[in-house]
């Protein structure tokens, strides 16, 4: 193939388009964990996290529902994945078979943020959210219906493999996928790049800016405790008595439960088998979801 401007610019389309595709077409597992937002500078602040809304009789006038505003900012990272293409492989019409690479750069980048979701998510025993307390803790503070200042709960104990249990039914998720720019498949293909000239490679990537952060560590609940239906049966309860500030319900409603490789049979027993090992009925079968997830590996 003769090397040049209108040829590079066809082998960047096909390749765009083998990226775009496998993009387009790779499954992801988190989507139901996060709110997405789109952001518009290096970093975004969520005051709102932590305030409540609630439904009152209106007799008199209104009642601004505002609470204590919290300092709790998701700054932006950029994250690339850049690949390299001998000249040779051009020259010789072998570029073809560097498509399957740009589809694999397209997987990636689709599952990218699953893997910065469930770092996030394992890393809540030592990582803050909005209430300068780690996401997963025992003592949020919490106002009751007296106005006193309680220490409240979403983490069961225990020193072995965490699982977790969230309520994804709202509109506000436990945690937050926040977007600058989306993924983007670029190329260095010009014949007076440094990297064509020097070391004869055209070089294709893709980039984006975005982040994760936590949300509301009211919709999470997390254990090292054993995955029995003991430890499970003691989280729904503590997760659906939760109470928000001033002692108002938060009518939380559990829907999935995510786990790591090596509690998928525990998981899928627990939760979709007819009757359990002593032969009486599974009460719990099909309560919430199962996710089993490599990214908890």
């Amino acid at each position: 193939m003769i090397v040049n401007r209108a040829n590079l610019q066809m082998a960047f389309t096909g390749y765009k388009a083998a990226f775009q595709k496998a993009f387009d077409s790779a499954p992801i597992d988190y989507q139901d964990l996060v709110l997405e937002v789109p952001s518009t500078t290096s970093q975004e602040a969520y005051p709102w996290l932590g305030q409540t809304t609630g439904f009152r009789e209106w007799i008199g006038d209104r009642v601004i529902q505002a609470l204590k505003q919290h300092n709790y900012f998701i700054v932006n990272k950029s994250f690339e994945n850049t690949v390299g293409v001998p000249r040779e492989a051009f020259e010789d019409d072998q570029y073809g078979v560097y498509a399957p690479m740009m589809s694999q750069l397209g997987q990636d980048a689709k599952e990218h943020p699953a893997e910065l979701v469930y770092n996030m998510l394992k890393n809540g025993f030592t990582q803050k959210g909005y209430d300068g307390q780690f996401f997963f803790d025992t003592d949020h503070p919490v106002t009751n219906a007296d106005g006193a200042e309680v220490s409240v709960s979403n983490f069961q104990g225990g020193g072995g493999i965490p699982w977790f249990i969230m309520d994804t039914s709202r509109y506000v998720k436990p945690m937050i996928l926040q977007k600058r720019k989306d993924y983007n498949f670029v190329s260095m293909d010009t014949e007076n790049n440094e990297a064509v000239f020097m070391r004869k490679e055209y070089r294709y990537g893709a980039d984006a800016r975005l982040n994760v952060g936590y949300a509301l560590w009211q919709l999470a609940y997390a254990s090292k405790q054993d995955l029995t239906e003991e430890n499970f049966d003691a989280a729904i309860t503590a997760m659906q008595n939760l109470k928000g500030d001033n002692g108002r319900s938060l009518n939380i409603r559990p829907t999935v439960l995510v786990v790591p490789p090596s509690y998928r049979k525990k998981a899928l027993k627990l939760l979709e088998a007819e009757v359990l090992t002593g032969g009486e009925t599974n009460v719990n079968k099909n309560l919430v979801k199962v996710k089993v997830t490599p990214w908890l590996a």
